[in-house]
């Protein structure tokens, strides 16, 4: 039975791939039934999270359409976001296939912990924020993983484990949260940009690298000190390991891919990921194994790998939708009539991430059902790029505040910690000082933007 809800699941993320080349909206709706289908015949194997928010989205949307307040366009809407959603995700991790074929990154941690202790930090979180924007949630089970393996491997225990777990994880935790500001294969920057075609990842990233930049200085101040203690234990590693060049070759022709994509057919930069990403890996695995069953089969695994978030994107989709429909498309008119009434939504948008996140309501949920307000407001005249660099800020914030987020859930499985300890002990400080910067910055964007009209 599992073996054909993979397959059925990987099916569903190459349907969704095809209909996104031939804008087919109806096949795209069918690839989101495809994945809700897998993902409710194989609810046992979800976890407790996943399985419950798939059933309160299929549950809310079953209640709006007998009601009435959902009509067969919003439904196919519905199925169709679920279908992007999941289909990002997933094509995005098969990326996580290259990891157990390049040295240089089973090494990872002894490679970064090469150099001064000073700049440990900002490596840290540069490079994994770089890792992420390929890897997506894969960066975290690699640094997770290879550092749980490294600490064992060395008799690393008591206070020395702790020092390391919470100087090097929480920096690639936060490495990990600048992807939604600096990278077109974020799923915040995919959700903005499919809600409001008008808006592009050009448009956002210079915001977004002020944003990365305050809270990378931030968080090099609170952790440099810590960062110390833990490079006197390390066994750097200098120089280049084997397969390195290799594998930024890799990287390089996956980006060359998207650019070409981008420049031939208009796609969004995050659709353009969706097809580059598991084109260029399956291709470089079929070159190596010169099989192609295996192939299939190894990529068919890795996708299922990531079923519990799978669903939970799909699930906020459908939920993002169901909300949408039933708040009032008028309830926030009123404010985009000045320069401060759009600085009140941006910072609302912002700040209900990180607090919805903090009672369990993932950052995906929060954006989908914002993202679906915002071509009302937009039509009523507002400036959208105020709006969207908040919730891509407030999209960030939230991934290191959620005690159920996924990063966070598996920093704390890998690393035997609890995460209400990662999400609030260790980055709460970090957050309480970032805000305010991060507020200003916002404050700016929205008086530098133009008043509608």
């Amino acid at each position: 039975m599992t073996s054909i809800l993979q397959w059925l699941v990987s099916l569903a993320v190459v349907t969704e791939l095809v209909a996104i080349c031939l804008g087919h909206r109806e096949l795209s709706a069918l690839a989101g039934i495809m994945f809700v289908s897998a993902f409710l015949a194989g609810a046992g194997r979800l976890q407790g999270y996943a399985r419950m928010l798939l059933v309160i989205a299929l549950v809310v949307l079953g209640a709006l359409a007998v009601r009435g307040t959902l009509d067969a366009a919003l439904l196919v809407k519905a199925a169709s976001d679920a279908a992007f959603y999941a289909a990002f995700l997933g094509s995005l991790g098969m990326m996580q296939c290259l990891v157990r074929r390049f040295e240089v990154l089973r090494r990872i941690h002894d490679v970064l912990l090469g150099g001064k202790p000073l700049l440990l930090y900002p490596k840290y979180a540069l490079v994994s924020c770089g890792i992420a924007t390929v890897l997506s949630f894969g960066m975290m089970n690699l640094l997770c993983g290879t550092l749980s393996e490294t600490l064992r491997e060395r008799g690393i225990t008591g206070d020395s484990r702790l020092q390391w777990l919470r100087s090097v994880l929480i920096s690639a935790l936060r490495g990990f949260a600048l992807v939604p500001l600096v990278a077109p294969t974020s799923v915040a920057v995919a959700i903005l940009t499919r809600e409001l075609p008008q808006l592009s990842w050009s448009q956002l990233l210079p915001f977004g690298l002020i944003a990365a930049l305050l809270m990378v200085l931030v968080g090099w101040v609170l952790e440099q000190r810590r960062f110390r203690k833990v490079s006197s234990e390390r066994i750097a590693v200098e120089g280049w390991l084997p397969g390195t060049g290799r594998l930024l070759a890799l990287i390089l022709v996956v980006f060359a891919v998207m650019a070409g994509l981008v420049a031939t057919t208009g796609f969004k930069v995050s659709v353009a990921a969706m097809l580059a990403v598991p084109t260029v890996t399956l291709l470089y695995m079929f070159w190596q194994e010169r099989r192609l069953m295996p192939v299939l089969q190894e990529g068919v695994g890795q996708v299922w790998t990531m079923h519990n978030e799978m669903a939970i994107f799909a699930a906020s989709a459908i939920l993002g939708v169901a909300l949408s429909a039933v708040i009032p498309a008028d309830a926030l008119a009123g404010l985009v009539a000045t320069g401060g009434g759009v600085f009140l939504v941006a910072m609302l948008g912002m700040l209900m991430m990180p607090m919805f996140s903090m009672i369990g309501v993932i950052p995906i949920t929060v954006l989908s059902v914002q993202a679906g307000l915002l071509p009302q407001l937009v039509a009523e005249g507002m400036d959208l790029l105020p709006v969207a660099v908040a919730l891509v800020i407030g999209f960030s914030l939230a991934m290191m505040l959620s005690p159920f987020g996924p990063s966070v859930m598996l920093l704390s499985r890998f690393g035997q910690i609890s995460r209400w300890v990662v999400a609030f002990r260790w980055n709460g400080l970090f957050v309480l000082i970032a805000l305010p910067l991060l507020l200003v910055l916002t404050a700016l964007v929205a008086w530098l933007a133009p008043t509608p009209a």
